[in-house]
């Protein structure tokens, strides 16, 4: 049959009114079936796109090439099972890949056909168009022989081209349901991460501390952490997670868990990173890694006893000005199961600052290309060493700013900034248990 103007105008009016309450795409390419039906009589009929050119929300996305969007009348079996689902099988297939009309007047005579209902005996398909690529297939099914002809290829020609707009309709709608949920998703995590850093810095008589974590994404694979200890001690941490984003953040989360549970523990440094370090990859799965420094300030005698798992070295900057870099370290965290990590330790004295950062602090790219780099960072701890700590905190990102002209990161930052601010007397020896 021909469809004259009228008849097209009929069609679409009566279909925009079914479906402009809903952007629901199985219920507006259902109300298009219907309409088909009011058109050209079927016993079975489908509307099938290619998976890649569809958008789904949550984990319901199907296995397979091809998605039946909607379906009238079909055997029901599992995509797995339909070789024109999973594999861009049969006449529906053909139609895709090629982007031709097809009409079968007895599928049985047709070496294309795939079996999707046993009673089928004729079939007509037509391409699904968008930005003259076939991305799905309008397909129609009929118990009688030669049930549809030629005249019929134009009457679902304009149907194909209705269900080519209100799929890009719907599937606009879904990528904007998507996106604002996955920026709330991202928000809340950023909301979390942001409440395991530490909310203020330890007040600790004689030492004045700050730090700040800013992450180069939303959220981030940085982490610092502050743990008071027994005895007048602070559990110091800095860590830095391979990668970004949300993996990244989570992999930190499980370090954090693992930090804080062995940070309360008599143990010496070392022995608290190896312990982290074997438990890690079952976090991890073995894919990522963190590098970090783990530390034991003990205010009463200044000691700073700390082991680096591949982490950049702290710097040490002496009242005098004169610099120490406390490179004593081992590999990174996840690697190597059964790796050892040796106990450096110094004392700081009055008027020392100890600085501790991650490996975006150094990578920091200026207008030419090149790093900031450690002997920048140097210097500016040495000029500012008599600075309160959280105003030299703001100084590095200020020069860090200043050097790379953006107002932002390529990769997580984080500092920590220990001054030691009154003489204390220094008492050898300690309270860890030693490894036997």
């Amino acid at each position: 049959m021909h469809l004259t103007v009228e008849q097209k105008y009929q069609l679409l009016l009566d279909i925009s009114q079914k479906v402009r309450d809903t952007l629901d795409l199985e219920d507006i390419l259902g109300h298009l079936l219907d309409s088909v039906k009011s058109v050209l009589d079927y016993d079975a009929a489908g509307i099938f796109v290619l998976n890649q050119d569809l958008v789904y929300t949550g984990v319901d996305r199907p296995k397979g090439l091809i998605a039946g969007v909607v379906r009238r009348g079909f055997d029901q079996r599992p995509p797995e099972a339909d070789p024109m689902l999973r594999l861009g099988k049969g006449i529906i297939g053909y139609v895709i890949d090629t982007g031709e009309c097809v009409i079968l007047l007895d599928v049985r005579q047709d070496s294309r056909y795939v079996v999707g209902r046993t009673q089928t005996l004729s079939e007509i398909a037509v391409p699904i168009v968008r930005m003259n690529r076939a991305f799905g297939a309008l397909n129609l099914e009929s118990d009688r022989l030669a049930a549809f002809d030629e005249s019929d290829i134009e009457v679902l020609q304009f149907f194909a081209g209705a269900a080519a707009i209100s799929i890009e309709k719907a599937m606009l709608h879904r990528q904007l349901v998507e996106k604002e949920l996955l920026e709330k998703q991202v928000q809340l995590a950023r909301e979390v991460q942001s409440r395991l850093l530490p909310g203020t810095s330890p007040a600790i008589p004689g030492y004045d501390i700050a730090g700040i974590c800013i992450p180069a994404d939303r959220i981030g694979g940085d982490y610092f952490d502050f743990i008071p200890l027994s005895h007048g001690r602070l559990c110091i941490t800095v860590a830095d997670v391979s990668g970004h984003g949300i993996p990244s953040a989570l992999v930190m989360t499980a370090f954090r868990a693992l930090v804080r549970t062995y940070a309360r523990s008599k143990l010496e440094p070392a022995r608290i990173t190896q312990a982290i370090n074997q438990h890690l990859p079952e976090y991890t799965g073995g894919n990522d890694y963190v590098t970090a420094i783990y530390a034991v300030l003990d205010s009463e005698n200044g000691q700073f006893a700390y082991t680096s798992s591949g982490h950049p070295p702290p710097i040490l900057v002496r009242t005098d000005g004169s610099l120490e870099v406390l490179e004593q370290r081992g590999p990174a965290l996840g690697f190597i199961k059964d790796a050892r990590y040796p106990t450096g330790k110094v004392v700081l004295n009055a008027g020392d600052v100890l600085v501790l950062y991650t490996d975006g602090v150094l990578e920091v790219t200026g207008t030419q290309g090149e790093e900031f780099g450690a002997e920048r960072l140097t210097g500016i701890i040495q000029d500012g060493r008599t600075l309160p700590a959280s105003q030299q905190v703001q100084e590095i990102i200020r020069t860090t700013r200043q050097f790379s002209d953006l107002a932002g990161y390529p990769d997580d930052f984080t500092l920590v900034v220990i001054r030691r601010e009154m003489a204390s007397n220094i008492v050898d020896g300690g309270i860890y248990e030693q490894e036997s």
